[in-house]
């Protein structure tokens, strides 16, 4: 009998500590994704590598350089949204991307080609793992992964493989593939943190197969400067914050109404996010029906 309850004993002791554990895993996960707040001095750096066509022309690198601000927007126990700004020539502000944190979800999307996005459940991510969903700059989907942070040997980052459209900087220049399998990693570091990327540039054919036109490297270095060279982020965002928090519901709802979406490039030759301004579409209503007009119905 003693050593029945010896037993129980050590098994609910094990079981408290592996729960303790798992909390203090969440925690330094929720540290390391809010540490890519604050101003940053930017560099984005691409090169393409490797290509399986012996007369593929390698295209130019590219390399840009930018003063960016990042803030929590949104946080709860399982989930943390970061809203990222471009500050240009100390004057202009452009709502960049966002990246929305979810813990052991289950509902993801993934890019299929010609503005299309399928949604869809993942039932198996309840095992620590954090999904990453990355919004374009007018809040439509971009593109989604999940994996666990790893915090080994001082080191913490997070990576993955996800189906993305063609990035900004070439998707109003090239024709030649159409779809992105972006190998993600986020590291962080003593100064900020690292976006490395090791993508494949696709093309996809109807039938569904896939054949690669070239391979990619990108290095985007964020290293953190005093938070002041960003206030002009800051102000704008504490004046437009309450609109785009309108605009994320909207998506929202147009996002559960959807097992796929696909989106119109431009509508009077202008695309979404010129449309989609607090002079154009100021309230819930002029939100979802802007929104509504780059729905391609099926």
């Amino acid at each position: 009998m003693v050593n029945k309850i010896l037993r129980l004993s050590a098994v609910f002791l094990m079981g408290i500590l592996s729960m303790q554990a798992q909390e203090s895993k969440k925690a330094m996960d929720k540290d390391a994704i809010k540490s890519m707040c604050g101003c940053f001095e930017v560099s984005f750096k691409y090169t393409e590598t490797f290509s399986p066509e012996i007369d593929y022309e390698k295209k130019l690198d590219y390399t840009a350089y930018a003063l960016e601000w990042a803030e929590v927007v949104e946080e709860g126990k399982d989930d943390i949204s970061i809203q990222h700004l471009l500050v240009i020539n100390d004057s202009t502000v452009i709502k960049h991307w966002r990246q929305d944190w979810l813990f052991e979800n289950d509902k993801l999307f993934s890019y299929k080609t010609d503005n299309t996005w399928k949604f869809y459940n993942e039932n198996n991510n309840d095992d620590g793992q954090w999904t990453q969903k990355v919004y374009q700059v007018d809040d439509s989907p971009r593109y989604s992964g999940t994996a666990t942070w790893v915090h080994y040997d001082g080191k913490h980052y997070w990576e993955d493989e996800a189906n993305s459209p063609l990035p900004r900087r070439e998707y109003s220049k090239r024709d030649d593939y159409n779809l992105m399998k972006r190998g993600n990693r986020q590291e962080i570091t003593q100064n900020g943190w690292i976006h490395e990327q090791d993508n494949k540039k696709i093309i996809k054919h109807d039938n569904g197969e896939e054949e690669l036109l070239v391979m990619e490297k990108g290095y985007n270095t964020y290293e953190k400067v005093d938070d002041e060279k960003c206030k002009i982020a800051q102000d704008w965002w504490k004046e437009n914050q309450k609109y785009w928090s309108k605009v994320r519901k909207i998506w929202d709802e147009v996002y559960a109404e959807h097992a796929e979406l696909q989106l119109k490039k431009s509508v009077e030759g202008r695309p979404l996010f010129m449309h989609l301004t607090p002079e154009n579409a100021p309230n819930k209503k002029d939100i979802r029906a802007t929104i509504e007009k780059f729905i391609v119905k099926s």
